[in-house]
């Protein structure tokens, strides 16, 4: 069949493209920068991340604490134990360093070293049951003390924090479910099958 075009057909010309592309990059540009704060942004307030000491001297603390008595330090660690005792929730974990926007440091940075962090009674409550073993956290903590006590039968001592702010990381997500299982249906963990929505089914 041969399309006829009239005189009041509109032409179709490309001379929409270089607005529509203007557009897009200025969308995407936007997107960017938008992204690019939003990863950059602090996770503590700004002014305990400027006031606080990435850097933590962890044998310093250990051998000369009163000379870090009130000292403020920006600090990640990865949740060991926590618990509720008597002058408020206090939390064990391994030492993280953070970076200067409060971001854990995986890679080639772990510093094997534990210190204990306290939630006074009076500012409120980290429930255990969220400040769980394995969660990720970065804190401001004004150093109060090195304190004796044990890791297993071992002694240790431990730098003990007052918590004045608290970030608990997002943990991570793992999606070993669904899986395929009598294609095209999927099957939940819990072996309940339902239809792949991807998957083109007959209307009937």
């Amino acid at each position: 069949m041969q399309m006829i075009l009239s005189k009041n057909t509109p032409a179709l010309t490309s001379a929409a493209c270089p607005r529509d592309n203007k557009t897009m990059k200025r969308l995407l540009t936007i997107a960017s920068v938008a992204l690019l704060l939003t990863a950059c942004a602090p996770v503590l307030n700004r002014e305990l991340m400027r006031e606080g000491v990435r850097d933590l001297p962890f044998k310093e603390l250990r051998e000369a604490p009163d000379n870090y008595k009130g000292k403020l330090f920006i600090l990640g660690g990865l949740i060991v134990n926590s618990k509720l005792t008597a002058t408020g929730s206090q939390i064990e974990a391994l030492y993280v360093p953070v970076d200067s926007s409060g971001y854990l440091k995986k890679e080639g940075e772990h510093v094997n070293g534990r210190f204990l962090a306290i939630y006074p009674t009076t500012k409120g409550l980290l429930d255990p049951v969220v400040y769980r073993k394995g969660r990720e956290i970065t804190l401001a903590g004004e150093f109060l003390e090195a304190r004796k006590g044990k890791i297993d039968d071992m002694e240790y001592v431990y730098p003990v924090f007052e918590i004045r702010e608290i970030y608990l990381w997002a943990e991570p997500k793992y999606n070993d479910y669904p899986y395929y299982y009598d294609y095209p249906f999927l099957y939940d963990p819990w072996g309940r099958p339902y239809a792949d929505p991807f998957f083109p089914m007959a209307p009937w």
